[in-house]
């Protein structure tokens, strides 16, 4: 128990420390920009005059058209509540402009035939990715407006930032929830990325979600391995099945053994349904208990730590800042 408080104290120590970062290479080349969209109504799908989005229905195969700035908050809306903080807003609506720029900026260079032009995919009728006007109408009901304005009162000010490295648009990766750290690239995907480093996110061991649990019984768990894992050693006891864990330094599951065979911590997420590769596992009663903390990937920007920092009154430069360390903002 001991143990547990000191790692809380420790991220919150280091979370306090960016407090006394400088964060001139992040709000320098940064500008405010209330552009000709201000004004319009945002619930509208405006006539596109200058650079879009090119989406394939994964479903359909059809392609939708969009102007960067419904763009933005179509891609909001699909991933943070408008409820949510301004400032938490601002970042997600940043990262998600950077992220989704700069897979059109491969396309254009190095186009993926079956994308049929457009410049990425997605589930466009479950609100992936994008999320449509009529969606938005949806799923905030009576709310429209108010999250309407709510969402044109964050963007507004940041359209068309994005954050680049050495230049180039970064991969401004996020998810829901970390594990009170995140993780770097180069343990969860290989290949190294100054900006996507392990960073203190303690604020997300508070948020409901934080921690999770899921039970199998014995033969759902041999099941599950054996479709992960086909070769694997299931003949003796199940409380052998499961063998040692690599870990990341952040504490995801790098590596683990199942059956004497070894997966990816990210292949046993996807086979027993977990919501993060940060996990530990035990055997008991004749079924198997996984505990896991955070939710996603856990690379790049948790958007639980991002409103966490803007109730605590840091602005999105702050949290860009932290969660891309070495990137610069750009308009």
């Amino acid at each position: 128990m001991q143990h547990r408080r000191g790692e809380i104290l420790l991220g919150l120590i280091l979370f306090l420390a960016m407090f006394f970062i400088p964060f001139a290479a992040i709000g320098s080349s940064a500008a405010s920009k209330d552009g000709s969209q201000a004004g319009k109504n945002p619930s509208s799908e405006p006539a596109i005059t200058g650079s879009s989005f090119h989406i394939m229905d994964s479903g359909t195969k059809q392609i939708l058209t969009v102007g960067d700035r419904e763009f933005m908050t179509g891609g909001v809306a699909a991933e943070m509540s408008p409820s949510a903080e301004t400032e938490a807003l601002k970042a997600q609506a940043v990262a998600c402009y950077t992220y989704y720029s700069r897979l059109r900026e491969i396309q254009k260079k190095t186009p993926d035939a079956s994308l049929n032009g457009a410049d990425f995919s997605a589930d466009l009728q479950n609100g992936q990715i994008y999320l449509t006007d009529d969606l938005r109408r949806k799923r905030w009901g009576s709310h429209y407006d108010e999250y309407a304005q709510a969402l044109k009162t964050a963007i507004d000010p940041v359209f068309g930032q994005t954050l680049r490295s050495s230049g180039e648009l970064i991969e401004a990766t996020y998810y829901a929830i970390s594990s009170g750290n995140t993780e770097s690239s180069a343990d969860v995907w290989g290949g190294e990325r100054p900006y996507l480093v392990s960073v203190a996110s303690p604020g997300d061991r508070f948020a409901g979600g934080y921690q999770t649990a899921v039970t199998l019984p014995t033969d759902k768990m041999k099941t599950d391995i054996l479709a992960a894992a086909p070769d694997a050693n299931l003949s003796g006891d199940p409380s052998g099945w499961v063998g040692a864990a690599e870990r990341t330094a952040a504490g995801s599951v790098k590596s683990i053994l199942l059956g004497g065979k070894s997966i990816t911590g990210n292949a046993a997420r996807t086979a027993f349904g977990l919501r993060s590769a940060n996990f530990t596992v035990n055997y008991s009663n004749g079924q198997f208990t996984f505990l896991v903390l955070g939710y996603g990937h856990d690379v790049g920007m948790s958007q639980t730590g991002a409103q966490y920092m803007a109730k605590e009154g840091v602005n999105y430069r702050q949290i860009l800042s932290w969660y891309y360390p070495t990137t610069t903002l750009e308009t």
